[in-house]
């Protein structure tokens, strides 16, 4: 006999679950939204280790990229360097350097690697050709996959500088190295032959140990390296577990919110279905002796109230495990192009387990109570079922009576003592409905303050440029740290546009650049200028970082400008600068510390003055006054306008003046929020909405159960006067105190998981938050939050409130 029975057993399971239909819709939106949530949960977990595991399997990875330098490591030395201890397998040396290309329209790239292999493929690094075909002779080159686009296709020209003597190779490939061996890929002749302009060259090794899962291991390979070459011939060094943390990061911030989610679901399905089976063995006692007077056993019993759960359960798990895929579908596509031909979808295991686990959990949940019913006796089912309940909660009556509140809403406070452990459920529902609303609200407070956090020049007014095509250097790619003194990460500078943006700006003419000079004067000769400082984004290079670093420079007073600030303060002159976390960790340096910074040929130290929040994963970006560099000229002005100044006419005003010159102005506006801020906004929005759902469905639950257990006492009170509307009222006040006390449970529930996830997700990409990421709830806005809890109760009981009232006083009365 199957689970749902056969025969007369599944008749009695299928007219349990048609009687009672608002359980069966409870039990299946309950259950789906666990199971979505749990599904998405799972997939990020995932998504946050398994596709880079995957794709450097696949690729052969590199444990450590190594950069020679061939003057004291001759190819010889370098291939004996293969057959150290510990080294499973190698590849190389390949010429290896450093260009800045320009495009056809002369639109300048960020720095690149650029390597010279005679094929993808290789005992180490086999990388994996998306398009086109690999370089074959001088004059090709291949371009990582990331770069592809309208601007850059099979055959589109790029000059490696923008000197006028400077190669043009032709593009004839894209691919993608999942460990960021390189940003572009030549024949060794056409590396080597840059070595003859004067370029520097030097020689890229890599290398596969059978010990490098730790920062410790790759460090002992490392000296292993360095000791069985000449001193001073290996230049640096990059590991793989700074790529794999890189990579990472992105998946990995979403995962603590969605756990979060996912388990309020779950315990909130256990609840609710626990409480609608509990609630269809109380309301059933007659139907249960029945059935056992005809014969029934207790085991059936037992199995048709789990079926009865169970049902409606696989209806809305099935529908859970459609909607998390789709759910996670836009977090995973924002990462999937990183890992060449690893696929970013959820894992078949993932929607697999979920569901055997969300049967298990449900099966759970009923058998409890379909376990008092396999134990009750014939008899006493029967005839308890058929006598009405008296004294529980009868204290509660008397002591409610005594309140100056009408009739109706004193009996209506009382009601809930009759069923504790039914109002106990009702309670979790509406504190954990509450609980997903506050932290919801926390949740999407907090990322969109990230979002302004890391778009400062948004608040200026007007924004006065140099250019007639304002350059605001977007986000950077997410590049691959490398250890103190070692290569320029792979994977782009670490700093400038990204591929894509890259691929759109150069679609664009190399714009007019006006004289800084005339265009400052433009600004504080215009009467309406309350303030204003200069600002020019570049790369320098800081000694004991790989490769080159954005840097922002500012003239005059900044604060108005100014990042978040985890310590420190902001740079108020000559000789400070201001760097993020990342920044700190990898130089190993603190506040009060020094660095030496080079802007093109000038080289100036600074002290380390504040620690800026900064959320651009592995890119680092330093803040330092214009001043300490006498070359530097800034490339917009922010501009505050006095008072009662309209900041559109001031632009107009101002971009008379300057567009002459080749400048503009512009009133400023917030750029739009980061991709995977708002997918997860969203994502917040749609989870909670599933939970107060829920929540309501739960308390509908329960309110439907009250209802027709107490419909004959309710067509008495119609019988001796009550009016519909004080039913009604009567009714929803059975929920009020439900309510305000989940409300109360609620509120700070939600605020303390706020800030327990909130630093997690801070912590998943390297980072701490400051307190106005962390302090976005105001005594308003939790005071209606409180109220929410109120409002899910009542929304709840509206619907079996409104059949109360309406039920007609002589079918109440003839009711059992």
């Amino acid at each position: 006999m199957s689970l749902f029975g056969t025969g007369a057993l599944g008749r009695v399971v299928r007219s349990g679950v048609g009687r009672r239909r608002v359980q069966t819709v409870v039990i299946a939106v309950a259950t789906m939204m666990a199971v979505a949530s749990a599904v998405v949960a799972g997939s990020l977990m995932v998504a946050a280790a398994a596709p880079f595991d995957n794709a450097f399997k696949k690729q052969q990875g590199p444990h450590i990229i190594a950069q020679f330098d061939p003057a004291k490591a001759s190819a010889a030395q370098l291939a004996k360097t293969g057959k150290l201890p510990g080294v499973t397998a190698s590849a190389g040396p390949y010429p290896s350097t450093t260009v800045r290309p320009v495009d056809r329209s002369g639109f300048q790239l960020p720095t690149l690697t650029l390597v010279g292999r005679s094929g993808p493929d290789g005992a180490v690094d086999r990388v994996d050709l998306k398009s086109g075909r690999w370089a074959q002779k001088a004059g090709e080159v291949v371009l990582d996959a990331s770069f592809e686009g309208p601007a850059f296709g099979i055959g589109t020209p790029m000059k490696l500088s923008d000197d006028k003597d400077a190669a043009t190779l032709s593009i004839v490939g894209f691919a993608v190295s999942a460990s960021k061996t390189a940003d572009a890929w030549a024949a060794p002749a056409q590396v080597d032959a840059l070595a003859s302009t004067g370029t520097s060259v030097a020689s890229q090794m890599l290398y596969r140990f059978d010990s490098a899962s730790t920062n410790q291991q790759i460090l002992a390979d490392r000296k292993r390296l360095a000791t069985s070459v000449g001193p001073g011939a290996l230049l640096g060094t990059q590991s793989w577990l700074d790529t794999k943390r890189a990579a990472d990061q992105g998946a990995a911030a979403t995962v603590p919110f969605v756990m979060a989610f996912g388990a309020l679901g779950i315990v909130m399905s256990v609840i609710i279905v626990s409480s609608v089976i509990s609630g269809a063995v109380g309301t059933s006692l007659r139907r249960i002796g029945i059935l056992k007077a005809i014969g029934f056993t207790p085991r059936e019993v037992v199995r048709a109230y789990v079926a009865q759960a169970l049902i409606p359960a696989v209806v809305g798990i099935t529908l859970g495990v459609v909607l998390g895929n789709l759910l996670a579908v836009p977090l995973l596509s924002d990462t999937e192009s990183v890992y060449g031909g690893v696929s970013l979808s959820v894992a078949w295991w993932v929607d697999a387990a979920v569901p055997a686990a969300a049967l298990v959990v449900v099966a759970l949940a009923a058998l409890i109570p379909a376990l008092r019913a396999g134990r009750l006796r014939t008899v006493e089912a029967i005839a308890v079922g058929r006598s009405p309940r008296t004294g529980r909660g009868q204290w509660a009556h008397r002591a409610m009576g005594m309140l100056p509140l009408p009739r109706q809403v004193t009996y209506g406070l009382a009601t809930p003592f009759t069923h504790p452990v039914r109002t106990l459920a009702m309670l979790l529902a509406v504190a954990f409905g509450t609980v997903a609303a506050t932290f919801a609200v926390g949740l999407t407070s907090s990322l969109n303050a990230i979002g302004t956090s890391q778009d400062p020049e948004s608040r200026a007014a007007v924004t006065v440029t140099t250019t007639k095509a304002i350059e605001v250097a977007p986000p950077p790619p997410p590049p691959v740290g490398g250890d103190a003194g070692g290569p320029p990460p792979p994977g782009g500078s670490e700093s400038g546009p990204s591929p894509a943006e890259n691929s759109a700006a150069s679609t664009s003419k190399k714009p007019k650049v006006a004289d800084p000079a005339k265009v400052r004067a433009a600004v504080t000769s215009q009467p309406g200028t309350e303030s204003y400082y200069g600002k020019a984004q570049s790369e320098v290079a800081v000694a004991g970082v790989s490769g080159s670093i954005q840097a922002s420079l500012y003239e005059g007073d900044s604060r108005s400008g100014s990042y978040e600030m985890l310590s420190g303060h902001w740079i108020t002159g000559k000789g400070q600068v201001v760097v993020p976390s990342r920044f700190l960790e990898r130089t190993s340096t603190k506040l009060g510390d020094t660095v030496r910074v080079t802007y093109e040929k000038e080289t100036t130290t600074l002290r380390i003055v504040g620690e800026s929040f900064d959320t651009s994963g592995s890119q680092l970006e330093i803040h330092a006054d214009m001043a300490d560099f006498k070359s530097a000229e800034p490339s917009i002005f922010l501009v505050e306008t006095k008072s009662g100044v309209s900041a559109d006419d001031y632009a107009q005003k101002v971009a008379a003046v300057v567009q002459p010159l080749g400048g503009d102005a512009t009133t400023s506006s917030e750029s739009g929020q980061d991709g995977i801020i708002l997918i997860m906004a969203a994502m917040a929005v749609l989870l909670t909405l599933m939970l107060i759902t829920v929540a309501g469905l739960g308390v509908l639950n329960s309110v439907v159960l009250d209802t027709r257990e107490r419909i004959h006492d309710l067509g008495i009170c119609k019988a001796i006067g009550m009016t519909p509307r004080q039913t009604m009222g009567l009714v929803l006040a059975s929920v009020a105190v439900i309510g305000v006390i989940g409300g109360l449970i609620g509120v700070p529930a939600g605020y303390a998981l706020h800030h327990v996830v909130m630093p997690v997700m801070g912590r998943a990409v390297g980072t701490s938050l400051p307190s106005p990421v962390l302090d976005v709830y105001g005594p308003v806005q939790l005071l209606l939050l409180g109220l929410g809890g109120v409002v899910i109760a009542m929304l709840g009981a509206l619907i079996p409130a409104g059949w109360a009232a309406r039920a007609r006083t002589a079918t109440a009365l003839r009711t059992e």
